[in-house]
């Protein structure tokens, strides 16, 4: 009788053990689904875009710096250009829609992968769930990177490598092909955040960091392609690139006297997203603040 018993006990702890190492498949959540972007947050940023030359909070360096400055935004109206992607790090800022479905094993049904089509510029992604490594450097980089992903809690945390240079801004703010990125899924019920950390050695001095809500669609959506046709829609020179030279970008000040802001501040660097640098605001000098700036008037 005790010998039963020892081995129903047994029997027990074994079973929960079995049970807490599958925890994390319980905590997880499902993603799967059709997602549109929700935009009360950094609407400018993310529809209409960017002021020219605000670059406040943004942690970039002198480099960096430099080629937004000099950074000439008509150059979306050159035929190579007009259709290209954003890459992985930027493409979430924009107006966006996207699908997850998962893919399974077929023989043991665990899940491999989780996917997603961007309906933004039609993107495929592939995140992958088994474990697999990341490739060499020398491997391929392409817009949506190589990306795996594992489940802490019901938390999706999603590494990327391998992704093409690019921008972080459509003011010409870029990134390069060092960047990595890590993303995190976090979802309460019909509502996705979405939080993305870049770090680039080349272009930026601290991770950046940005984060986006999306809902879930309860009705299936067909408007899922992107009809981007290249057409002259500029007539200039054929080999003429659109640019500035170093300082003489005509708009640098517009933003800044637009929105009664100082000048340096709007040349961005890690120290303009820390309280510490309101001390610094107070010896700058403020331009009379325009009424066309986003929010208020003068």
């Amino acid at each position: 009788m005790k010998r039963v018993t020892r081995i129903i006990v047994l029997g027990s702890i074994a079973a929960a053990a079995l049970l807490l190492s599958a925890a994390p498949s319980f905590a997880q959540v499902n993603l799967i689904g059709e997602w549109a972007g929700r935009y009360h947050e950094d609407q400018i940023d993310r529809v209409p875009g960017p002021d020219w030359a605000d670059n406040l909070g943004l942690p970039i360096n002198e480099s960096a710096r430099m080629h937004s400055e000099t950074y000439d935004q008509s150059i979306v109206s050159v035929l190579e250009h007009q259709c290209e992607p954003y890459s992985a790090p930027h493409i979430f800022r924009g107006p966006m829609q996207f699908r997850i479905w998962m893919e399974s094993d077929p023989d043991s049904q665990e899940p491999i992968a989780l996917k997603e089509y961007l309906g933004t510029y039609e993107q495929w992604r592939t995140i992958w769930l088994d474990g697999r490594p990341h490739p060499p450097d020398y491997a391929a980089h392409t817009w949506m990177g190589f990306s795996t992903g594992e489940w802490h809690g019901d938390i999706l945390a999603v590494y990327t490598t391998h992704l093409k240079s690019e921008f972080f801004r459509r003011t010409g703010v870029p990134s390069s092909d060092q960047t990595t990125m890590m993303e995190y899924y976090m979802r309460h019920g019909n509502v996705l955040t979405h939080v993305t950390i870049a770090t680039d050695p080349v272009y930026l001095t601290e991770p950046l960091t940005f984060s986006q809500e999306y809902v879930l669609m309860d009705k299936p959506n067909t408007n899922w392609l992107y009809n981007c046709d290249y057409v002259l829609e500029i007539a200039r020179p054929k080999n003429e690139v659109p640019h500035f030279l170093p300082g003489a970008n005509p708009f640098l000040n517009e933003f800044a006297e637009r929105c009664g802001i100082p000048a340096d501040a709007t040349r961005g660097g890690a120290e303009t997203m820390y309280p510490e640098y309101i001390d610094k605001l107070k010896t700058l000098p403020v331009p009379k603040k325009g009424k066309s700036c986003p929010g208020g008037s003068s």
